[in-house]
């Protein structure tokens, strides 16, 4: 796990420089539809029954607001539609800036 060395937002856009000297940019729609929330992605019981979620909800017009460390792994950030509940690992962020 590489952790972020500065991370900045640029218009709608995180941008984060890593410890090993790459770089990823992630727009806040993206972010915020990929949130690793039990209540953005929903549960699932020992069935395997999916329960809540966001499946197919419109992200489009969300960006961030702000965003605090979570020990030395992740990070949480608050979008402008509410949402703070997500805690985005330090190796999802890195995924998500992939593609």
């Amino acid at each position: 796990m590489i952790p972020p060395k500065n991370m900045q937002l640029i218009g709608s856009e995180l941008a984060i420089a890593w410890e090993d000297g790459e770089e990823s940019y992630i727009d806040s729609p993206k972010l915020r539809a990929n949130s690793p929330s039990a209540s953005a992605s929903g549960e699932k019981d020992i069935f395997g029954t999916q329960y809540g979620g966001e499946a197919g909800k419109d992200h489009s017009q969300v960006e961030i607001e702000s965003w605090a460390p979570v020990g030395n792994y992740a990070i949480r950030f608050h979008f402008s539609d509410g949402h703070s509940t997500g805690i985005y690992s330090y190796d999802l962020l890195r995924k998500l800036g992939e593609y």
